[in-house]
């Protein structure tokens, strides 16, 4: 983004220095801002992702499909370089999909898919004069393949009752690919879609404690494919490292709760070669309550939060699913 102004000022050269920038740079420099500002929600979606329970073992053969809605508001910084100021964004995103526990060479693993639909609102000040942008469209489709490596071996159903009777610490680990599916017109400057692929490498350790305890921790790392075609330009960005602790109390089977944390830095982006300076060391805390009913369906209700914000989106995000098991 930062290319795009320098650009505006060269062809400028004529103008006064202290002359203010011309309602057409402006109108420029503003579209750019609120195009960032939906690439970088999805960035921060990637990085501050909080998922207890995600590895917690099922009975083999077991498919769920799912819907999610995820209600977010606060303030999106897109590029602290940029003179934006006063940004307050509304982000409403649905989702649906589908998960399969399989068996991986006898080990307990997991196939997930989803779709998102998101639809979302801004409002900021650009020296001096309001301005605001909405837009909504499919984003990007998303597939997970986790593995228990240690401790949870396929299991039947009756296996999986003992299991649960006498849990035993986990190793897992987990590969998210992010497809670049979603709306992206390369002569627009608002789009959905990241117009790149986008994976996630995590190694999960899951141990169980008295009183039906359960103490998970995690650390993954995400690789961003270049967009080619970001307005005219290249943009890179950098791997974040993301670390995530979650406090599980399971009441009864299905029903739970737990309190969340997470921590991840980097994800630099650059464009055409010029580093920006939104280098992230973020983190944050979240609370989450499932619960089971009528054998088949269970809701579950989260929320999160921002308690440091070096470099990013300090917003507030509620989250409610409902999932049906097929079998």
């Amino acid at each position: 983004m930062r290319i795009l102004v320098l650009r505006q000022s060269r062809d400028s050269d004529d103008l006064d220095r202290g002359e203010t920038f011309s309602r057409r740079q402006r109108a420029v420099i503003v579209q750019a801002v609120f195009c960032a500002f939906l690439l970088f929600f999805t960035e921060i979606t990637f990085s501050q992702e909080l998922s207890p329970r995600a590895y917690w073992p099922a009975p083999h053969g077991t498919k769920i499909a799912f819907a999610g809605y995820a209600y977010s508001t606060g303030d999106i910084v897109t590029d602290p370089s940029l003179p934006v100021v006063g940004v307050d964004s509304t982000i409403r995103t649905g989702v649906i999909g589908y998960q399969q526990t399989i068996n991986l060479a006898g080990r307990t693993a997991n196939f997930q898919f989803e779709l998102p639909y998101t639809d979302g609102s801004t409002d900021g000040v650009f020296q001096g004069d309001p301005v605001n942008r909405e837009v909504s469209g499919i984003g990007d489709v998303a597939a997970t393949l986790s593995v228990n490596l240690m401790g949870a071996p396929t299991m039947t159903v009756a296996e999986f009752q003992k299991y649960r009777q006498d849990p035993q610490p986990l190793v897992a680990t987990s590969l998210k690919v992010v497809a670049p599916t979603g709306e992206y017109e390369p002569d627009k400057l608002i789009n959905i879609g990241t117009n790149r692929w986008a994976a996630k490498i995590k190694l999960a350790y899951l141990r169980p404690m008295p009183a039906k305890w359960v103490l998970e921790m995690a650390a993954g790392v995400w690789f961003f494919e270049d967009n080619e075609e970001f307005l005219g330009s290249r943009r890179e960005q950098e791997p974040i490292t993301a670390l995530d602790l979650s406090l599980v109390k399971r009441l009864r089977p299905g029903f739970w709760g737990s309190i969340d944390a997470n921590y991840y830095l980097g994800g630099r982006t650059i464009i055409d070669g010029d580093k920006r300076a939104d280098f992230q060391r973020n983190s944050r805390l979240g609370v989450s309550l499932a619960y089971p009913f009528g054998g088949r369906h269970a809701v579950k209700a989260s929320a999160n939060f921002g308690v440091v914000t070096e470099s990013g989106g300090d917003y507030n995000t509620l989250m409610l699913n409902y999932f049906y098991r097929i079998r």
